[in-house]
């Protein structure tokens, strides 16, 4: 079994499937968009967490370059997925994704 910093590579399997269930969780059950939102940072960043473990146990650095893009990319899209729901907030005065669907055309 290798290990990383003298943890086992199988715990960081089991915290990232954790993670990644828990965010799949919350996005299929609550109704909050910001929720929702921050359920899918939390299935980004297990990913990111499994990428950087199997980097290290691998000895290559180059997805943990890849993993910084993607966290950088994250972060714009939850920018402009926030400003995209600030102005629906203002127009319909709720967040709830029940709500939401009947904007549709």
């Amino acid at each position: 079994m290798q290990l990383i910093s003298g943890i086992p590579l199988i715990y960081y399997i089991y915290l990232s499937a954790a993670m990644f269930s828990i965010g799949a969780l919350g996005v299929m059950i609550r109704r909050n968009a910001i929720i929702m939102f921050m359920c899918i940072e939390l299935m980004l960043n297990a990913v990111n967490l499994l990428m950087v473990a199997f980097s290290s146990y691998m000895g290559d650095n180059s997805a943990q370059v890849f993993v910084f893009f993607i966290m950088a990319v994250a972060a714009a899209e939850v920018a402009v997925g926030l400003a995209i729901l600030i102005m629906i907030y203002r127009n319909a005065n709720t967040s709830d994704t029940e709500v939401l669907n009947q904007l549709k055309f």
